[in-house]
C-alpha cells in the first residue's frame, strides 16, 4: 500500500516526480474502495481529492511545489467542515443539515500546503466516548487486532484506523478527554495532541470548548511535526531534533498506574530503561494534582458532561434523541445534574492545577506514563453489556484526561506490545505552550521509546 509510507517518504517520490500526486490520490481512493472495513471512512470527497491532485501534479511539473506537504492525502474526522460536503459529527440526526459552505480553518491551512482532502473519517457520535463504538456508520475494526474484532479507541477510530490501516498517512482528528492520543496507542501510531488553542478552531464542532483541542495521527512523530507547522501556517517546520542527554522526564506515579495491566506496565518500563541507557535523565514523582482532578470530578461532576450537555440540551429534549446512540444520551444527560456553582468550582479548581501541576516539575523536564492502562478491548462484550461499556470508557478515558484538564500537550509514541500481540502507547506530556520542546524531545526519543534504535 502506497500510504503505508511516511508522510516524510512519500514527499520524496512526489517532490523528485517518481510519484504524481494524481496516481497518489487514484491509488488511495482505490485502496479505500477495495478495503474490506467500509465504517472508517463516512464519507470520501472523490471530486475535491480529484481536483487538488491535478492542481498539485501541474505545480510539480511547472517547479512551483508548495512545500514539503504539496499533494500528499489527508483525511478529516467527521468534525470539520469541507465545503460542499455536510458535516454529520458521527451522528444520523446531523446528516440532513446543510453542505459546509467554507471549509474549518486548519482544512484551509492544509490545503494552502497541497495536501489533498481525501475524506471524512468514522468517529464516537458527536466525539463523546473514547472507545470509538458508533451504531450509525459501524465500528470500525481495530486494523492491528488478529483474534477477533477489537476497538479502535475513540474518539478519532475512523482517522486512527484509516493511518493504521495504510490507508493515508495522515489524518486529523479532535482530543477532548484522549481521542487523539488514545486510537493512537491502541492501532500503534503516533498521536500528537496540541495545546489548546494552538490551532484555530474555526469550522470544527465542538464537545467542550474549554478542553477541546485538536492534533494529527500519523506514522511518525517527524510527519506529526510536519503536520502541525502547516496546520498553524508555517511554510516549513521550526522543530529541531533535541539531544538525548538534554533529556529529562519524569514518570508519574499518581492514578496512570492503577490496575493497569501487567503487559502494558512491561512495555512502558522497557521503554523507560531504553531511554535511561542512552542518557536521557528519569526520576519519578507523585502528582497530586492527577488525584485531585477526580475527587473534583466526584464532587462537582465532569467539565466534559456540563459543556456537551449545555450543547446539546435542546436535541435531548426533543424528538432527536431517540436517533442518537443511547448510551451518549446517557452520558451526556448527566451533565444536567451540574449546577453553576459546581461548574464554576470546577473551572476554578483547573486554573489552580494548572499552574500547581506545571510548578511541580523544574523548567524542562517532561512527564511519562502509559498512554493507557489496557490494550484494545473486543467489541462484542462492550455491546452486549453497558455497564461494561461505562466502565472501560472511563477506564481508558483516566490518563489521558488528566492533560486535557490541565491543559497538557502530549504526544503517544508506540513502545512495545501487550496482551492479545496489540500495541502499547507511551505517552509523553509538557505543559500547556512548551509544544516545540515537547515534539523536540519526542523527535529524539522515538526511536527509542519504539525499540528502534
Amino acid at each position: 500500500m502506497t500510504n503505508q509510507q511516511t508522510l516524510a517518504s512519500l514527499a520524496v517520490r512526489v517532490q523528485s516526480g517518481q510519484l504524481d500526486p494524481i496516481t497518489l490520490v487514484e491509488e488511495t481512493l482505490t485502496e479505500i474502495g477495495s478495503h474490506p472495513d467500509k465504517s472508517i471512512f463516512v464519507a470520501l470527497t472523490r471530486e475535491r481529492a480529484t481536483r487538488e491532485a491535478q492542481a498539485a501534479s501541474e505545480r510539480m511539473r511547472a517547479g512551483r511545489s508548495l512545500g514539503l506537504l504539496d499533494g500528499l492525502p489527508v483525511a478529516w474526522k467527521d468534525l470539520f467542515d469541507l465545503a460542499g460536503s455536510v458535516t454529520t459529527a458521527g451522528s444520523a440526526v446531523l446528516e440532513n443539515r446543510s453542505r459546509a459552505v467554507t471549509d474549518a480553518a486548519v482544512v484551509a491551512k492544509l490545503a494552502s500546503a497541497g495536501m489533498v482532502s481525501i475524506g471524512r473519517t468514522n468517529l464516537s457520535e458527536f466525539a463523546f466516548s473514547g472507545l470509538g463504538i458508533n451504531p450509525h456508520y459501524g465500528t470500525p475494526r481495530n486494523p492491528r487486532s488478529t483474534d477477533a474484532h477489537r476497538i479502535p479507541g475513540g474518539s478519532s477510530s475512523g482517522s486512527a484506523a484509516a493511518v493504521a490501516a495504510g490507508l493515508v498517512p495522515l489524518a486529523i482528528g479532535t482530543d477532548t478527554g484522549g481521542s487523539v492520543r488514545i486510537p493512537a496507542a491502541m492501532n500503534g501510531i503516533v498521536g500528537y495532541k496540541a495545546t489548546r488553542g494552538r490551532y484555530a478552531m474555526r469550522g470544527v464542532f465542538p464537545l467542550a470548548r474549554s478542553l477541546d483541542s485538536l492534533g494529527p495521527l500519523c506514522r511518525t512523530v517527524q510527519d506529526a511535526v510536519w503536520a502541525d507547522a502547516a496546520m498553524h501556517g508555517l511554510t516549513a517546520p521550526v522543530i529541531r531534533r533535541a539531544e538525548l542527554a538534554d533529556l529529562s522526564i519524569v514518570i508519574a506515579d499518581t492514578i496512570v498506574f492503577d490496575d493497569a495491566e501487567p503487559e502494558i506496565v512491561t512495555a512502558f518500563e522497557g521503554a523507560i530503561k531504553r531511554l535511561e541507557a542512552a542518557g536521557v535523565k528519569i526520576r519519578r514523582q507523585a502528582f497530586p494534582s492527577f488525584a485531585e482532578i477526580f475527587e473534583l470530578t466526584a464532587r462537582h461532576g465532569a467539565l466534559v458532561t456540563a459543556e456537551a450537555y449545555a450543547l446539546h440540551r435542546e436535541r435531548l429534549a426533543g424528538a432527536e434523541a431517540a436517533n442518537m446512540d443511547p448510551r451518549v444520551v446517557a452520558r451526556t444527560r448527566l451533565g444536567e445534574k451540574i449546577t453553576v456553582s459546581d461548574y464554576i468550582a470546577l473551572l476554578e479548581a483547573r486554573d489552580r492545577l494548572i499552574h500547581e501541576a506545571g510548578e511541580s516539575i523544574s523548567a524542562g523536564e517532561l512527564i511519562a506514563h502509559p498512554t493507557l492502562p489496557h490494550v484494545a478491548p473486543l467489541l462484542d462484550p462492550l455491546l452486549a453489556d453497558y455497564d461494561l461499556f461505562f466502565k472501560t470508557n472511563a477506564r481508558t478515558l483516566r490518563n489521558t484526561s488528566i492533560g486535557n484538564f490541565l491543559d497538557f500537550c502530549g504526544v503517544s509514541i508506540p513502545c512495545g506490545t501487550g496482551g492479545a500481540g496489540m500495541p502499547v502507547g507511551f505517552q509523553l506530556s509538557a505543559p500547556h505552550h512548551q509544544d516545540d520542546r515537547l515534539l523536540s524531545a519526542a523527535l529524539a526519543a522515538e526511536a527509542i521509546i519504539r525499540g528502534d534504535a
